[in-house]
């Protein structure tokens, strides 16, 4: 998969950003610094100054690529749901059961997130210590529905839809596959950091990764015809 991944770019919504990041090496120094700016003090204390300390550059030419850093984050959380939608796929290539489907889909979308190297300017790890604690900061806004006409969550829609259509395929007369999966996903980023914050709200079992075990359990049952 790395290899595969290796030769591929994850798309963005060209709304979300000025100017592409992913065409200068310019780009690639502010989405890696970014990453370690937010994953180390959180998105309300990270400024377009900071980073540009960071980086060596200047506030104005960040604002060249993004006009906010609401849409450098809206950018970031893109970023990593196409990445998972790229794994996924590549992950149910060679699969034929919509069981096995469902079950493979289900470790991609909870498992614990490893660095994978296919992206040297992206820390697949910290970024999903950001999804956890920031990406509702990217939706729970006012500006939500002008976003969601201009596309810019088409690509968390796409990765919910690819797994409610193996749900589908198991049991067409389940009527809450969307809400399913968004849960599981929702889910499974709450339960990662209760684990690592307030493990009295979860169940962490030696030997075993909960939060997989917990959504396949959950996920199966639910469906069950």
């Amino acid at each position: 998969m790395q290899q595969l991944l290796s030769h591929v770019s994850v798309y963005v919504n060209e709304k979300v950003y000025l100017k592409n990041p992913e065409t200068s090496d310019l780009g690639f120094r502010i989405l890696e610094g970014s990453i370690d700016l937010i994953h180390e003090m959180g998105f309300e204390k990270f400024t377009f100054r900071k980073l540009a300390k960071k980086i060596n550059s200047t506030e104005a030419t960040i604002y060249r690529y993004f006009e906010s850093k609401h849409k450098l984050l809206l950018y970031l959380i893109s970023w990593y749901w196409g990445w998972l939608e790229y794994k996924l796929v590549f992950g149910l290539a060679n699969i034929d059961s919509p069981e096995k489907k469902l079950e493979r889909a289900i470790v991609v979308l909870t498992e614990q997130v490893v660095e994978d190297g296919s992206f040297s300017h992206i820390n697949e790890v910290k970024l999903n210590k950001i999804m956890i604690t920031e990406s509702s900061k990217g939706y729970l806004t006012r500006d939500v529905d002008s976003e969601n006409r201009d596309g810019i969550f088409i690509i968390y829609k796409q990765l919910v839809k690819r797994v409610s259509d193996i749900i589908l395929e198991i049991n067409p007369d389940y009527e809450y596959s969307h809400m399913l999966v968004s849960t599981m996903m929702e889910g499974a980023h709450l339960q990662r950091y209760f684990a690592e914050h307030l493990p009295h709200l979860t169940d962490v079992i030696a030997g075993e990764d909960s939060t997989v075990a917990f959504y396949k359990e959950l996920v199966f049952k639910a469906i069950k015809n």
